[in-house]
């Protein structure tokens, strides 16, 4: 008898709007998000218009990978088949210096060791040739 496959984890869509934000993670290797040409306010997740001013123009620009944990969940019951053996793991949200938020996983950490505002960095790992996916880690080097 054959062994059970695993299902495959799921990839974000690289269409529309968060699709751009992705497709170019994995261009470029560097985290980046959207930056309003008319406000110059950093946004993420990616959109067709600003929050602040409704400007529809923007680049992307450069980001430190630096920040905090803002707040974060433990799943312990997954909600997709392909992550029941990651269980229990934790989702973040970790407030960036440049003042975005964006969700990830952990990496180098448990979740019995996640805390507010403890010091994190990106780290980027590729998960398929069109898919580079940030996640968390404790910041090294100094607070």
């Amino acid at each position: 008898m054959s062994e059970p496959s695993v299902p495959t984890k799921p990839l974000p869509s690289l269409s529309g709007m968060n699709g751009e934000f992705h497709r170019r993670l994995a261009a470029t290797g560097e985290l980046a998000f959207q930056r309003c040409d008319g406000c110059q306010t950093l946004r993420h997740p990616p959109r067709i218009a600003c929050a602040r001013c409704g400007s529809t123009h923007f680049r992307f620009a450069a980001s430190s990978g630096r920040g905090r944990i803002h707040t974060w969940t433990v799943t312990h019951q997954a909600m997709h088949p392909a992550f029941a053996a990651d269980t229990p793991y934790a989702v973040v949200v970790t407030e960036l210096d440049e003042g975005v938020r964006i969700v990830t996983g952990i990496r180098e950490m448990s979740p019995d060791d996640l805390c507010l505002d403890l010091p994190v960095e990106v780290v980027l790992e590729r998960v398929s040739d069109d898919v580079i996916l940030p996640y968390v880690r404790p910041r090294t080097g100094g607070k």
